[in-house]
């Protein structure tokens, strides 16, 4: 007697196949849709606090040159009206001179219609001695400023 093998009715994969296609759609879908939505995000943000990281740039490049005329220029009214120029200079050239700084974080905040921002930036001295300051801003006809 000889062996002959029972053949297996043979499976339909074409459901099984489509299935398959179908979900790696869907997920090219959602990683192409994430992405697009994440660089749309990353610009907003970077719209709303790349002015008030600017602004704390343009004030500390001021003081770390020691121009006192154009720093005191970067700062929000009300604190220009509680010091003068003399006043500001003579608080700036009591202290260590700013020779470097970095940027951290930047934040924009909204309550109740007014808009104010805050950087937290990590000021080094030329005695060599670091400190890490927070600037309060407001946002002043259309221009960010200094305010704390």
């Amino acid at each position: 007697m000889t062996y002959e093998p029972v053949m297996a009715p043979r499976r339909n994969n074409r459901g099984l196949r489509i299935a398959l296609i179908v979900v790696g759609v869907v997920v090219a879908l959602c990683c192409v849709g994430s992405a697009v939505g994440g660089y749309f995000v990353y610009g907003a943000v970077k719209e709303t606090v790349g002015p008030v990281s600017e602004a704390t740039t343009t004030y500390l490049d001021a003081v770390r040159a020691g121009d006192h005329q154009r720093a005191y220029g970067q700062l929000c009214r009300e604190r220009r009206g509680r010091t003068s120029l003399v006043e500001f200079t003579r608080q700036q050239e009591a202290q260590p001179r700013v020779v470097g700084y970095e940027v951290g974080g930047v934040n924009v905040t909204n309550t109740n219609g007014r808009v104010r921002g805050s950087a937290t930036v990590r000021l080094t001295t030329e005695t060599g001695s670091t400190s890490t300051q927070v600037f309060s801003l407001v946002k002043e006809d259309g221009a960010w400023r200094i305010c704390g």
